[in-house]
Parts: C-alpha cells; structure tokens; sequence
C-alpha cells in the first residue's frame, strides 16, 4: 500500500514527461520559446526532487518509502510498484540537478548553423534545420525514463523503462551529434550514425538477454508461489522465509541474464566500447547525460536487482566481476592517458571510474558500497563540469584534438581554471568530493580482497597522470594562433559550471548529508545479500598493554576484534 496520499514519485518522472510532449509541441518558429519551457519544467523536476529528499526518512522501518502500488497487467502479476530507498534519492536528486545545466550548457546546440552566435555554436556554416525542439523534448524523456528507473520496484516495470530510454538517446546521438571534429557534413552525419548504431545494438542485446531472465524470473516465482510476480519485495521476502528457492544453477543463470545488461549499460570492460564513440560523436551536453545520468541506471540495479534477488549468484560471480572491475579501472585509465581527443579522454577515464564504482559494489563491505554510492553522484557531478567545460572551449576552437590548443590561461583564465577545478575533482583531489568516494572503495575493497585494493591504487596515479598532461597541453604553453582572441566563459556557461563546482567544494568537505542517506540503504542491501563487513586482523601482542594486569576488558575487545 502507498504510503503517501500524493503520488509524489509519479509526479517527479511525469514533469519531464509532459514537459517533453509540450516542449515538441511548440510552433517550429519558436525555438527559444522551447528552450525556455525545457528549462522551466526540469527546474521543476528539481523541486519535486528536493521534496523527495526532504520527505525521505533516513532508516525509517522498511525497504523503501513514498511507496505507490496500483494493479496493472493482472493477468501476468505485473504491477505499478514505486518505491525509494536512499541510494534511489541520491541518484534521482543527482538527475533532476544536472538536466537543467544540461539543457542550459546545450542552449545553442540544435539551432540552425547560420544562426548560432555564442559558444554554443560551432564554426562552419551550414543551413541544414536542426529541430530544436526535438533536442529538449528528448533531453526530457530521457529524465524521465531515467527517474522511473530508479523508482520502480516492480521488475517488469524497471525494464520497460531500462529499455525505452535508449530510443531518446539514440536520436540525441545520430541527430544532434557533434559538430567539432569532423571534415564536412557527410562525415559527421557517418560518424553519428555509427555511434548511435553501436549505442543502440549493444545496450539492445543486453536489454534481450536480460529479458529472457526476466520471463524465467516469472516462471519460477509462478511454479514455487502459486502465480508469477515481478514485485521485488515479494521476490526477496519469499526467499528470505524459504517460500521461493530459486535452485543453485537457475539463480546463477538468472543473475548472469541482469548482469549482462546492467555490465553492457554501466560499462563494464570488455563491453564497454560503444561508449567513447557515443560520447566522442555526441554534442557535450548528450554526453554528460550519457555517463553522468544514464549509465548510473547499470550500476544503481547491480545494488537493487543483482544483489537482492540473487545473492549466493552475486557471491558466486564476485571474483570474476571484480577482475573485470579491476581491468576496467586500469584499462579505462591506460588509454585516457594515450588519447589526442579531448572528449574521448574523458570517456576512457570514465570507463575507468565506473570500474571503482563495480569494485565497490562488489566489495561487499558497507565502505565499498557507501564509497560505490556516493561515487555514482560524484562521479555525475564533476564528469559534468568537467565536460561541459570542454564542451564550451571545444566550440570556441571548432576542435576536438589536443595538439589544437595550448595557452587557453592566458586568453580565457576563467574557462582554464574552472577546467583544472573540473580535472582536479576527476582525479579525485583531497578536498573534492569524488575523493571520499574513491577512498571508501578503496578501503572496502581492501578490507576484504587487499590485492585488489592494491593493484587499483594504480588508476589513482594514472588520473592524476592523464588529466595534468591534459590541462598542461590545452591550458598552459604559448598561446596558438587559433586560440588567439579566444573569449572566455560568458554569463550563461559561469551558471552552468559555477553551482557544480560549488557542490564539488561542499561535498568534498561535508559528505555527511550524503552518507546520512546512503548508508541505511546500503546496510539493507548487505543484510539482505547475508553479508558482514570482514573483522580486523589484530594481533594481541602488538596491542600495547595487552595481556597485562588492568587490562582485562581491553584484552576481550582485542579477542572479539580477532
């Protein structure tokens, strides 16, 4: 039963939605009257989003809260569960935070070539109509399939939305892609189309292999219940009381189906390789929807469907997952390093990045999966700003490529030290938020599998690596002559990057609001996963004072710590 007259999760995914439909509505000569209706409705996706928050309840009794539950496809058990936990608030405030800079950021982005002047605008000049509308409308369907994604409790629920979000982002992708970096026209429309393409049938194969999990998910719950059901608090329930046993080689078969696409969507190496060209073809603002929104949907259901409706296959495939995590983390780094475009770089660090946030889920420590959580948000946050400041010097030169710029600092001091704060935070500075995050996973990972924890302290040292040659090749050096007279951060792009470099600042210094949040839901799924944080290994005779007179209750501690 809900547990809130108003249906305040429905409304929070309906905003953008309707704000989609009427944004496309809008006359096609009124392109800033859309542009501005985008904007009002995610600003109001975001309020809705801060009252989420706020209602919320940090360890209140129960799974989940702001609960909506409604009949719908009777006949094959599928209902319309809604439901939040802290981990579903941190991801759904994160989402409804950035979309409004992103509309913002891509403000120029699908007008009309000949009539884009500021730094949205790309150099060149080409009459081809670009539908602004269009452009915003998808940002806004995206939002929402997103926000249901991250309410949905009900399996079959979860994946319609898990898979329809992919047909907004493969039009944002192949219609509005980049127009920086590309020799002509019919070039870059190629290089759209291949990336849309690749983008769409990669997360489409995932999506069917999960599909098949699901169906036998279904069947097995209607053999051992009575009638089928999607609804995961019934699923987890009847298999904490020993109603639904789902057998050892079934569960493990059913979790590598969720796995799969959830590795494919998150990404996870080796299945990771339509997303540097989806983020390198796509315009900025599309690609911090792509890594810093979308992609989080993988990671966000490893916690909530992996781990809770198959925990002894979750346990079973942690090894594997986290060698592929590991692989990801160095991998992901390895190649940023050796990239000469900007936005690729930052896709492979990226890549890179989504592999700590696996190896804290998986760590199966409340540190690694508190440190997984809040690095999902921090990872969003300072991937935009970082992006989105790329995105702005990237149409000032018309250029992708590295060796294009050099002495930006001494023309465009603000666009460069809000870049450096960008690439700070992405290389996980003391100070900034994403560091707490690292650190946690580190730590959790650590305290269960030290080699692990070990080996990816690499990929600390190889972000600090990329991003300095990065800001030192772009920002530093004598001023190239295309970069001569280049004009620095103008007052709509400072609002876009100003708010986010704050919350890099705050949060980086005060965690706690998050964590507050984070952490009972993050035991919940531990508890549920039957899984304990590994005591220390203390040895008694390296206790000062252990063992001797005086010491007795000091000594018991001690032994219990053994």
């Amino acid at each position: 039963m809900a547990d809130f007259s108003f249906p305040l999760l429905t409304a929070t995914a309906a905003v953008p939605a309707i704000g989609a439909v009427a944004t496309a509505a809008v006359p096609a000569a009124k392109r800033t009257a859309a542009k501005w209706l985008a904007l009002l409705f995610s600003l109001a996706t975001f309020v809705l989003a801060v009252v989420i928050a706020v209602r919320f309840r940090p360890g209140a009794e129960g799974p989940y809260q702001l609960t909506e539950s409604h009949a719908w496809i009777q006949d094959f058990g599928v209902r319309y569960e809604l439901g939040v936990d802290g981990i579903a608030v941190a991801l759904i405030a994160l989402t409804a935070l950035l979309i409004p800079f992103v509309i913002l950021a891509g403000w120029h982005d699908a007008d009309p070539l000949e009539s884009a002047s500021d730094s949205g605008s790309a150099a060149g000049s080409n009459s081809r109509w670009r539908p602004t509308q269009g452009f915003f409308a998808l940002i806004l369907a995206v939002e929402a399939m997103v926000i249901l994604s991250f309410e949905a409790t009900d399996v079959f629920l979860f994946y319609i939305f898990f898979e329809a979000m992919l047909i907004p982002m493969y039009f944002l992708i192949g219609g509005f892609g980049d127009r920086a970096g590309a020799h002509g026209e019919e070039q870059a429309a190629t290089q759209r189309s291949y990336a849309a393409v690749k983008f769409l049938l990669y997360n489409l194969a995932g999506g069917l292999i999960m599909l098949a999990a699901v169906i036998g998910l279904y069947a097995v719950t209607a053999d051992q219940l009575g009638s089928g059901t999607f609804s995961l608090q019934q699923i987890v329930e009847a298999r904490t009381s020993g109603k639904l046993d789902f057998g050892t080689g079934t569960e493990r078969l059913l979790f590598l189906g969720f796995f799969f696409a959830f590795a494919v969507k998150a990404p996870l190496w080796p299945l990771h390789t339509w997303l540097p060209n989806a983020m390198g073809e796509s315009t900025s603002p599309v690609a911090v929807l792509i890594t810093a929104v979308v992609d989080k949907v993988g990671t966000f259901a490893m916690l909530r469907f992996c781990l809770q409706l198959f925990p002894e296959a979750s346990s079973w495939a942690t090894p594997v997952i986290l060698v592929l995590a590991l692989i990801s983390v160095i991998y992901g780094a390895l190649l940023a390093v050796g990239q000469r475009d900007i936005k690729r770089l930052i896709a492979y660090a990226s890549i890179s990045h989504f592999g700590f946030i696996i190896l804290g889920i998986f760590a199966m420590t409340t540190q690694g999966q508190s440190g997984a959580t809040l690095y999902m948000v921090n990872h969003g946050i300072s991937t935009a700003a970082l992006m989105l400041v790329a995105g702005f010097l990237i149409t000032r030169r018309g250029s992708r490529l590295i060796a294009d710029y050099g002495g930006v600092q001494k023309v465009a001091p603000v666009l460069a030290g809000t870049f450096l704060i960008g690439g700070l935070a992405t290389l996980s500075l003391p100070g900034l938020a994403p560091f707490i995050s690292e650190f946690l996973v580190l730590v959790g990972t650590f305290s269960r599998y030290p080699v692990i924890g070990i080996i990816a302290s690499v990929g600390i040292v190889l972000a600090a690596l990329y991003v300095l040659v990065l800001y030192q090749r772009t920002m530093t050096g004598p001023v190239k002559a295309k970069v001569e007279g280049m004009p620095d951060l103008r007052a709509r792009e400072l609002v876009v990057v100003a708010p986010l470099i704050a919350l890099l600042l705050f949060l980086g210094v005060y965690p706690k609001p998050l964590t507050d949040i984070v952490n009972p839901a993050v035991d919940h799924t531990l508890s549920v996963v039957d899984k304990k944080d590994p005591k220390p290994a203390v040895r008694v005779d390296a206790v000062p004072g252990a063992g001797r007179p005086g010491h007795a209750v000091h000594d018991q501690e001690v032994e219990a710590a053994k």
